[in-house]
């Protein structure tokens, strides 16, 4: 019997559109003899459609007419089976879709950040991936440093701004150049994608990038921008009972950061997904890093400690800097779910994309297990006692 994988994307989130890409590549590459897969389209209303053209790339040119073709659902838990249920009627009498595990192929606030986690937690059905701590954890840029300079994993220090801080700019930026000085680089607390992250060379330079940062943010992180810098990716596969290391990366980019077009505009197309952008995996790259072995070995080293520090499940990515100018090495973030789910740092190693995506299901359906041997419940008679008989609502109170 095959198993029936729900496969969600979308969400109300500035990467949206990366998220259609990766959920869709995703879908190409899950085992048809193994899964039967339901393309399930969260839109930034976050409301769920599934249907025909759910899965077809091509039909999110138009996505109002695709969602005009489509099915809502909603998720509904009936006898231990977790059902997709059209809503309010479903098209020519539609049956409800029942999952068995669900693959959250999400980018960035309001969604990666565990609220869809959490959402599918209440609801009750196996979802890969990190766990609600972890990814709310790994979003917000500023937790997740504090976490791991408590845990001796190298981060650069960082300055903390206030939608309050903005509105006395000259203060914020006396601030920001007395504590960190040029050149600083300003990124939104929460956000992925390099979406509103600049780097400032002078005042004038500062300003736009806190104007572009609270665009997308009402929290912003200032830190020293390293001039020499060499970046370094690299992805960890597991849950906190084992966990492994891929080749490393260094992604190239055209300005000082990797940017959003570097990243999802800049390379070809694939049939595979009806000529779409390949997202992550476009980006031009060298696999493996040209790094020595020990380096490599350290940043190895490093992103499974972090992985396994913050408690992650399923596969992430780690973005490493190095400053040349004297070899100091700093995780600079983590991916919860990663542009294209890293499945590029795999493939070399001699996972395909399809192997991986079997061991993100069988690492969803390990945890669910290792759940289910937790007691969640206390059996008590408080709410039979006899003190509770003279209690009434507030409308019934007395004053």
């Amino acid at each position: 019997m095959k198993i029936r994988v729900g496969v969600i994307f979308g969400g109300r989130s500035v990467e949206h559109e990366v998220s259609v890409i990766s959920a869709l590549q995703a879908m190409q590459s899950l085992d048809p003899d193994k899964y039967e897969a339901t393309a399930i389209y969260l839109t930034k209303d976050n409301d769920l459609y599934i249907g025909t053209n759910v899965g077809n790339i091509e039909a999110y040119r138009d996505i109002p007419a695709l969602i005009s073709q489509s099915q809502r659902v909603i998720p509904v838990k009936e006898g231990g089976h977790f059902l997709l249920a059209p809503y309010p009627k479903g098209l020519f009498g539609m049956k409800p879709v029942e999952l068995d595990v669900v693959l959250p192929i999400v980018h960035g606030t309001n969604v990666e950040d565990g609220t869809l986690m959490g959402y599918l937690k209440t609801w009750g059905i196996p979802f890969a991936g990190c766990d609600v701590t972890a990814a709310a954890v790994g979003m917000d840029k500023y937790i997740m440093k504090t976490v791991f300079a408590d845990n001796d994993i190298p981060v650069l220090p960082c300055r903390r701004y206030t939608t309050k801080d903005y509105r006395d700019i000259d203060t914020l930026i006396s601030d920001i150049e007395e504590k960190i000085g040029y050149p600083v680089i300003i990124k939104p607390v929460n956000s992925g994608s390099s979406v509103g992250i600049s780097v400032a060379h002078d005042r004038d330079g500062l300003i736009r990038s806190l104007d572009s940062a609270y665009t997308f943010a009402n929290v912003v992180l200032a830190e020293h921008a390293i001039s020499d810098l060499q970046e370094i990716n690299c992805s960890v596969l597991g849950d906190m009972d084992e966990a492994e290391a891929s080749l490393c990366e260094e992604p190239l980019h055209s300005d000082e950061i990797l940017s959003y077009e570097d990243k999802y505009m800049s390379g070809g197309k694939t049939s595979k997904t009806g000529g779409a952008s390949k997202g992550m995996a476009s980006v031009s790259r060298k696999i493996p890093a040209p790094i020595s072995d020990d380096m490599t070995k350290k940043v190895q080293e490093l992103a499974v400690r972090a992985f396994q520090c913050l408690g992650c499940n399923g596969v992430v990515r780690f973005d490493f800097m190095i400053d040349r100018a004297d070899g100091s090495l700093y995780l600079n973030e983590i991916n919860t779910i990663p542009g294209s789910l890293s499945f590029y740092l795999w493939e070399p190693t001699g996972m395909p994309y399809g192997k991986m995506l079997d061991r993100l299901v069988d690492l969803a359906v390990k945890r669910r297990r290792d759940e289910e041997r937790v007691i969640f419940s206390f059996e008590t008679n408080i709410l039979n006692q006899s003190s509770l008989k003279g209690l009434k609502g507030s409308k019934g109170s007395k004053s």
